[in-house]
């Protein structure tokens, strides 16, 4: 059985491109141009992600993400957002967003955050035993993290942030989301101190993070595992807007 998919989108080029472009890597379609004709499509239909526009026109984005939570708590949900939307971007993924993605997009991009949120919900139940992503292995059992094969030690709270986004890899967590997690201090510069400390420790060159990723202005993201796609951007010119340019997030 295919995956379904409901695009909520309330330009007709932009669902029709995005119905292009995701029906021929096998994805079924829905659409709805607002929120009411999404919440009926949810209401009647079998959807397993949704893709939403937070710019609607009968309903905040926000507020119909908060009700799809309410009554699909599992469903993911990938939002499109504006380039200097950062609050926007932060508000939704607190409220249980999967993953965003910045308008002017690539469909490349695109499909690998969807892949990402599909897996998600799969390995929503359980963690992966060992984790590895480029010379960095994470040992989830036994609490053994490794750089090129050589033990790293960290401290317990660098440990749990480190376990929390190991989880989550793939995806971005906010400054809230992590702290929360941890529970540790609200202000975003104890979460800064303890992500540098975890790059000087993790990262071949901790200026320069290829692990550890910062998504600016929004939080962190843990990149994707090695045995599955990761999410780094497309190569330029692989458009999936009229625009025909690409935005990293």
């Amino acid at each position: 059985m295919s995956v379904t998919i409901l695009v909520i989108d309330d330009e007709p080029p932009i669902r029709k491109l995005l119905r292009m472009g995701l029906s021929t890597q096998g994805y079924a379609i829905l659409e709805a141009g607002n929120a009411a004709a999404a919440q009926a499509v949810l209401g009647r239909d079998r959807v397993d992600l949704v893709i939403l526009d937070l710019g609607l026109p009968d309903m905040r984005g926000h507020d119909l993400l908060r009700a799809i939570r309410a009554r699909h708590p599992g469903l993911p949900v990938v939002v499109l957002s504006s380039r200097d939307d950062e609050g926007g971007k932060v508000e939704a993924l607190d409220l249980g967003a999967d993953d965003y993605v910045t308008k002017p997009f690539g469909m490349a991009e695109l499909l690998a955050r969807l892949r990402a949120a599909l897996r998600h919900q799969l390995a929503v139940q359980g963690e992966r035993p060992v984790f590895r992503v480029e010379g960095l292995s994470v040992d989830l059992v036994r609490r053994i993290v490794r750089v090129d094969g050589a033990e790293v030690k960290l401290t317990p709270r660098e440990y749990d942030f480190l376990r929390v986004m190991v989880m989550h890899a793939g995806k971005v967590l906010t400054h809230a989301q992590l702290m929360q997690a941890v529970s540790v201090s609200s202000d975003p510069q104890y979460l800064r101190v303890y992500m540098r400390q975890l790059r000087q420790k993790l990262e071949a060159d901790p200026e320069r993070p290829r692990i550890l990723l910062t998504e600016t202005g929004v939080g962190y993201r843990l990149r994707a595992p090695d045995d599955e796609p990761a999410l780094d951007p497309p190569a330029a010119g692989t458009a999936a807007t009229p625009a025909a340019a690409r935005t990293d997030p």
